[in-house]
């Protein structure tokens, strides 16, 4: 297939717009809580965050924690250095899907949110796994690979029953789908996701040396008001956000 840019460093701008310094509304209130007692972070860990983007999860740390990030987006790293107060971080520009260079390891890593914009996710599991430790713990958060594949489901309403349900169009298929950072923008700059179904992180897990240890399915909070708000919610309820995967590296 044709090699695609998938930096965001194009879109790194709009991107920092969104999230800004503490992470959007999912970030704060459920992905970084979650992902920080998954990993069961202590004083003295080491953790690699992968494809970090402004560093959100760097500013939640235990001061003592040796932080490193890589991200492909210059911006995005500039970024994340100007609102990091913790000048021993460190933080890097780096093709997750290439050789990091590393020679020190880590007992943790985090891919948040980000694994599904790249197209090989198994090498940068691969890369991943080089540099962790025996017993290391790796967290990948994703939008829920099943039910949030983009042009490939929706919500739609079943009025005889006053349900909302979720439709998913494809699914086993991997796929490579354009998405525009503006939609309605005749020139919007455009970002890939690259849908794979779940088995398929299993195997690039367990190809290189990580097993899972635990798989979270993570709702949304936000609730609607008005005459559908009995069904919207319960739908919400029912049809996970955010998928967690978990992994140790053996």
């Amino acid at each position: 297939m044709e090699k695609k840019n998938t930096s965001w460093n194009k879109v790194s701008k709009w991107y920092g717009s969104l999230v800004g310094e503490k992470g959007h509304f999912y970030h704060q209130s459920l992905i970084i809580p979650q992902t920080l007692k998954l990993l069961g972070m202590k004083a003295g860990d080491r953790l690699l965050d992968v494809a970090c983007g402004q560093g959100v999860l760097s500013r939640r740390l235990f001061e003592t924690v040796k932080y490193v990030g890589i991200d492909a987006s210059k911006n995005l790293i500039d970024e994340a250095k100007n609102l990091d107060i913790n000048k021993a971080h460190k933080y890097f520009v780096k093709d997750a899907t290439k050789s990091f260079g590393f020679t020190e390891t880590f007992n943790k890593a985090a891919i948040i949110l980000a694994l599904q914009n790249i197209k090989e996710p198994e090498k940068t599991i691969q890369h991943i796994s080089e540099v962790m430790e025996k017993n290391g713990k790796l967290i990948i958060v994703l939008n829920h690979p099943c039910f949030r594949i983009p042009r490939q489901s929706s919500w739609e309403d079943d009025k005889t029953n006053k349900m909302q349900y979720r439709r998913i169009n494809r699914y086993m298929t991997p796929l490579e789908i354009p998405i525009n950072a503006h939609p309605g923008d005749v020139n919007s700059e455009v970002t890939w996701s690259f849908h794979h179904p779940v088995e398929d992180y299993s195997n690039y897990l367990f190809g290189n040396g990580f097993l899972i240890e635990k798989i979270e399915e993570w709702t949304s909070e936000k609730k609607s008001e008005g005459k559908a708000a009995k069904m919207e919610n319960r739908a919400r309820e029912e049809f996970p956000m955010f998928m967690a995967i978990l992994a140790v590296k053996k």
